[in-house]
């Protein structure tokens, strides 16, 4: 059967759709509207550090989404520094070191729920260069397509820190392998993956795909900034773009 989806919004409701029937999906349920949890997480991102960069970071920055709560974890017991986007930006970044988290609590502190007592607040001119970045997704390809869950805030994250100044650096992700499709449309926006990790295998994409460089300020309303005071502040600074 052709895994070929017209739009991103198709092969994500067939992901969704195929996660609830197959029994696939992981609490919180239903899948459908976020980037969905999935039985064998915990071992989609021990394969993910099977792969360089990832497993010879010193920091990296991971999605705040519950699947990759083990990937969160399975780094803070490597010694590896988390930071994690708040969700929909509204906090800015938080940052998990290992240094003060002892093993056995590491997917304690991985957990959202938890980071008023282990996480830090993060200024934007404190964010370091990344060695990689791990993202949430509800639909890929093995040519490096990515589907998020269509609010935009992971491929904003990421364009983020190339308007700080920084280096791209490879993106991965960590899903189930029903997760993985043929073929959906992208936009110049979007992070390519460079890596797929399922509970199965980790393997690096045949992407070629360029990264974003920056924000399209074009996008954003003013709206959007007031609800995301770090974006807004990253827009006074660079006084690029011109809002809705």
């Amino acid at each position: 059967m052709s895994l070929d989806f017209p739009d991103k919004a198709a092969a994500r409701e067939h992901v969704w759709d195929r996660l609830k029937a197959e029994k696939l999906a992981a609490f919180p349920f239903p899948p459908h509207g976020r980037i969905p949890n999935f039985k064998g997480a915990a071992e989609a991102a021990k394969r993910l550090f099977d792969l360089a960069p990832w497993r010879d970071a010193r920091r990296i920055k991971v999605n705040p989404d519950s699947p990759q709560a083990y990937v969160r974890a399975e780094a803070l017991r490597r010694g590896i520094v988390v930071y994690v986007p708040t969700p929909k930006l509204a906090g800015g970044f938080k940052r998990l070191d290992p240094a003060r988290i002892p093993a056995e609590a590491a997917f304690e502190a991985a957990k959202r729920s938890n980071w008023e007592r282990w996480a830090d607040d993060v200024p934007l001119d404190e964010l370091p260069q990344m060695d990689a970045i791990v993202a949430g997704s509800v639909a890929v390809t093995r040519d490096g397509r990515r589907a998020g869950k269509g609010a935009g805030y992971s491929d904003l994250e990421f364009a983020m820190l190339m308007e700080l100044g920084h280096e791209p650096v490879p993106v991965a992700t960590t899903v189930h392998e029903v997760q993985i499709v043929d073929s959906f449309p992208v936009e110049p926006i979007d992070q390519p993956l460079a890596a797929i990790a399922t509970p199965e295998r980790a393997f690096e994409t045949s992407s070629t795909l360029p990264p974003p460089r920056g924000i399209d300020w074009e996008r954003l309303t003013e709206a959007d900034l007031e609800a995301m005071p770090v974006v807004r502040e990253l827009f006074r600074r660079t006084k690029q773009g011109r809002i809705k």
